[in-house]
């Protein structure tokens, strides 16, 4: 296995990589639409709705990508007016399953998440105050 990021984006002959492929799933629109799919088939605008926050064109381009690496089928129903309809593949399922998982995760530790915020945001402000600022993860702050 070569690894995340082995093979890199190459424009002229189309070629997605690893680390194209995990951005596309892990991104923010990437993940919710994922995850709003995995409860079945939608249309664009129900998932526009389901997807809170998303303009049309971040959720087109979140379709197009997810689309592109085999994770959503796009159906185009004959109808008047003509009807899209999206889903998620056999490896958009398998995928979708554990990242349903790390989302519920967060959710149950968003209390503790928040709380480790604020004293992040304290410490902070407290050091701005003395005249400290923050200088990187291995400094500390005196």
């Amino acid at each position: 296995m070569g690894g995340f990021g082995a093979v890199a984006h190459d424009r002229n002959n189309g070629v997605c990589g690893d680390a194209t492929v995990l951005q596309n799933i892990t991104g923010r629109w990437g993940a919710l639409v994922l995850a709003a799919l995995a409860d079945g088939t939608h249309r664009f605008s129900e998932l526009r709705r389901h997807v809170d926050g998303v303009s049309e064109r971040m959720l087109s381009q979140s379709l197009h990508a997810l689309e592109c690496d085999g994770l959503v089928h796009r159906e185009v129903l004959a109808t008047i007016p003509p009807h899209v309809e999206y889903t998620l593949t056999e490896v958009g399922r398998r995928i979708t399953t554990p990242l349903l998982a790390l989302i519920e995760l967060v959710e149950e530790a968003l209390p503790e998440i928040t709380a480790a915020q604020v004293e992040h945001d304290s410490a902070s402000q407290h050091a701005g105050s003395l005249g400290e600022g923050y200088r990187g993860p291995d400094t500390a702050l005196s």
